[in-house]
């Protein structure tokens, strides 16, 4: 079996199905090459590397040239593996396909392919881009210090990486992202793909894409996947968000005030605190948070997007998906209606908490019919949160309970402008086996978005908690989206690799991203402890959040902020740079000609309108 050459748009691929070694050939002399094999993981704890082929053939259609190559006979099992190496002929995109055929229920763990790429750059030669949260890079040359991740969670916002070397690079996409993982041989800095079984079986074509550029950075690869989405009708902007639900007009240039009413901690949950009664039960009436906005509105804070959790019965995190009445140790649904009310009075934004994922096993209308169900017949538990024992409500079920609270909502007379969906955008999508209700991960996504599309249809913003590539497009508003540091729930963190805005790269346009934080402070939650939200959100072009006790000083730093934010809610990121001679002065330039600059020692920044 012979080596096979395919070439495109000054691109050369050398494909070796009998060792299953590829090399990619540019036009500048750069050489990305693929050495390992690539593998099957068998439940049982086998990994099976790839055998010498069955087959191999080229393959051609009107837009593109492989090869393909069936391969057999991996420990005794029955499976075929079928792999195709592809490239465009106008594009010079590059894809590599696998087919897994014949497996039995649950009998593979993951495929690993295409094997990585080798890197080998010396360091200040090159980077490894990763989209954990916003974003982080990893100079070349020394280990990484991370392991995989799920793609579509907080370790991949964006099916995406990347690599830069020398004179090239390339993006790296997932092309069928929602059963798939990414590894990573940190000691080596490669990144090998790994495809996840779809409710126990591989069921379809697996895809990577690769987009290879001369000369490339991290901007290079944000700008290769914003066009890939966009090719695919998945970058829906605020503009075009707006236009469907024109509440959004209201939320441009908007600090966010985020506050609680009522907090009741159960015995069962792992927050339950016996000697410190004070601290499982207390609350904070609605009427006194009307009047906490109004001394807001005095002091200077002109608009404003607030988030109250904990309005129902049992406060925050408790009975979901059916948290009504409104609290009456707070005021009931009245004193609830009357917040809203007061809100309106002042231009403000009313935005509640709410949640269709943990499915609590004191809800009124708690079934195990309803909740998610794993391949073995079990339902997850989870007892951490405020509410105590609680399971998770299928996706499935998710939009009918959306639909029958904010009909509840109506019935009350209260008026919600915004709404924010707990984890729906953070946490990993579900599988749910049930034979009445069967979702996958692909289902999960879509039906999370179908609730917030609900939402949208009402007229209401729909928020989310961070920000996940698969329901960015039904999401307006998210919590934060900082970045991956050493210990999430510390203000005093490392970064983990070197912090970088790729996911606002891609998606500024698209999602308004709160910082909490304000001048002179530091660290905080994602944010490294040397490093200010409030520069983050300057860099950004993004709104910072606003205490609800914030004093005049506080209020015009938020209105400074929030103002450029307001400016720059509808413009690309077109680059982001950091200074050569000290990588703490960095700047972002926007679509609108805007120059961000910030300084992360000096706590200096400017914005430079055009």
């Amino acid at each position: 079996m012979s080596e096979y050459k395919i070439e495109a748009s000054g691109i050369r691929v050398l494909c070796d199905p009998e060792s299953t070694r590829y090399a990619v050939l540019l036009e500048n002399g750069d050489r990305w090459e693929m050495t390992e094999r690539p593998t099957v993981r068998f439940s049982d704890g086998r990994s099976v590397p790839f055998p010498a082929p069955a087959a191999a053939e080229r393959v051609s259609n009107g837009t593109s040239d492989g090869v393909r190559a069936i391969y057999a006979g991996f420990g005794g099992s029955g499976i075929t593996v079928t792999t195709t190496v592809s490239l465009e002929r106008t594009s010079g995109d590059l894809r590599f396909e696998v087919l897994v055929e014949g497996d039995r229920d649950g009998e593979i763990d993951s495929v690993l392919f295409p094997a990585p790429f080798d890197f080998g750059a010396k360091c200040g030669e090159g980077y490894t881009v990763l989209p954990r949260m916003q974003g982080t890079m990893f100079p070349a040359g020394q280990p990484i210090p991370v392991g995989g991740g799920l793609i579509f969670e907080r370790t991949a916002y964006m099916p995406l990486y990347g690599q830069v070397r020398g004179g090239s690079g390339y993006a790296a996409i997932f092309d069928t992202p929602y059963d798939a993982a990414y590894e990573i041989d940190g000691e080596n800095e490669r990144i090998l793909p790994r495809w996840l079984l779809s409710l126990a079986e591989m069921r379809y074509a697996r895809r990577m894409l690769y987009r290879f550029r001369m000369p490339c950075d991290h901007n290079i690869i944000a700008k290769c996947y914003r066009a890939y989405v966009k090719e695919r009708g998945g970058l829906v902007t605020l503009r075009e968000k707006a236009a469907r639900n024109p509440a959004v007009e209201r939320l441009i240039g908007c600090p966010v005030i985020h506050t609680d009413i009522a907090v009741h901690i159960s015995p069962k949950s792992d927050y339950y605190t016996p000697d410190k009664p004070e601290r499982n039960d207390y609350f904070t009436s609605f009427d006194e948070r009307a009047r906490q906005l109004r001394r807001l509105k005095e002091k200077g804070l002109k608009r404003a997007y607030t988030h109250f959790d904990g309005w129902g019965r049992h406060g925050y995190d408790n009975l979901h998906p059916s948290p009504f009445p409104p609290n009456e140790a707070a005021g009931g649904a009245d004193g609830m209606r009357r917040l809203a009310d007061t809100c309106r009075e002042l231009g403000y934004i009313f935005g509640i908490h709410d949640q269709y994922r943990d499915y609590y096993h004191d809800a009124p209308d708690f079934s195990f019919e309803e909740a998610l169900t794993r391949h073995d017949g079990s339902h997850p538990y989870c007892s951490v949160w405020y509410g105590g024992p609680h399971s998770f409500l299928c996706s499935a079920r998710a939009a009918d309970y959306v639909r029958r609270n904010y009909d509840e909502f109506e019935r009350l007379g209260i008026r919600i402008e915004g709404s924010y969906l707990d984890v729906f955008s953070v946490v990993e999508l579900d599988e749910c086996f049930s034979k009445t209700h069967p979702a996958t991960r692909r289902d999960c996504a879509e039906n999370r978005r179908r609730c917030l599309d609900i939402l949208t249809d009402r007229g209401i913003i729909p928020s989310s908690e961070e920000i996940l590539d698969c329901v960015l497009p039904s999401q307006v508003l998210c919590h934060h989206a900082p970045f991956f540091t050493s210990d999430l729930g510390s203000g005093h963190s490392e970064p983990v690799g070197i912090p970088i805005p790729l996911l606002n790269l891609v998606y500024h346009d698209c999602a308004v991203i709160p910082w909490i934080g304000l001048p002179g402070q530091r660290g905080g939650w994602g944010i490294p402890g040397n490093d200010s939200a409030y520069l983050h959100a300057i860099l950004n072009g993004d709104p910072v959040y606003c205490p609800i006790n914030a004093t005049e000083e506080e209020i015009a730093a938020v209105n400074e902020a929030c103002a450029s934010a307001g400016r720059l809610a509808y413009a690309e990121m077109l680059r982001h740079e950091f200074d050569p001679e000290n990588p703490r002065r960095q700047r972002a330039v926007f679509s609108d000609g805007t120059v961000t600059e910030v300084d992360f020692d000096t706590g200096e920044f400017s914005v430079k309108e055009p």
